[in-house]
């Protein structure tokens, strides 16, 4: 028989202590900032499908972790709002602790400096020269040897500086393009002088 409360009690109240649904995402957050900041850059960028399912999967795999045997509405709540209010408390300390910050998150990776590729830094971040122009073909840029620096920042986010020309390679290009402007009107004086 349809029992109405038994359905209520059932949505809305927790089946763990209130303290234990605070704390499992509590201990889950801490461990995947910590687990995702080991795995590397590289992780962060998704420059692969392996990356993808990777991070898809942990999602799953933490799920029970932080909920528990608890089906609730209202434990899958608080469990989602301590997540939510965490992040947010970390975000923000961060924020004014720059230096903290970046003990965390670590520094950017030089990965083409100069215009040379620097293949230690790509080894260490498990990234393959394609995939570097992969990413660098999303930005824009035909190939790596039109790129003059790259790096891979804290977050995973893959960013390019292009190469500029020299004042000697800018003033050749200009001395080049006057001389054919230069040869087009010679072509047209002597087409007009054999008329």
């Amino acid at each position: 028989m349809f029992d109405f409360s038994t359905m209520i009690e059932h949505l809305f109240v927790p089946g763990a202590p209130i303290l234990e649904k605070i704390l499992r995402p509590v201990a889950i957050y801490a461990f995947l900032i910590i687990g995702i900041r080991l795995a590397g850059k590289r992780t962060m960028a998704s420059l692969n499908a392996f990356d993808l399912v990777v991070i898809m999967s942990i999602s799953n795999t933490v799920q029970n972790a932080i909920i528990g045997e608890d089906t609730s509405v209202s434990g899958g709540m608080i469990g989602a709002a301590t997540l939510l209010t965490l992040n947010y408390l970390v975000v923000r300390f961060f924020f004014r602790h720059r230096r903290m910050d970046e003990l965390i998150e670590g520094k950017a990776t030089v990965l083409i400096k100069d215009g040379r590729l620097i293949k230690r830094h790509l080894d260490r971040e498990l990234i393959s020269e394609h995939e570097l122009t992969v990413a660098a073909h999303k930005q824009g840029f035909h190939s790596l040897s039109d790129i003059d620096a790259a790096e891979i920042e804290p977050g995973g986010a893959l960013t390019f500086v292009a190469k500029t020309p020299s004042t000697e390679e800018t003033r050749d290009q200009a001395l080049h393009d006057k001389l054919d402007a230069l040869s087009a009107e010679v072509a047209q004086l002597t087409a007009q002088l054999r008329r």
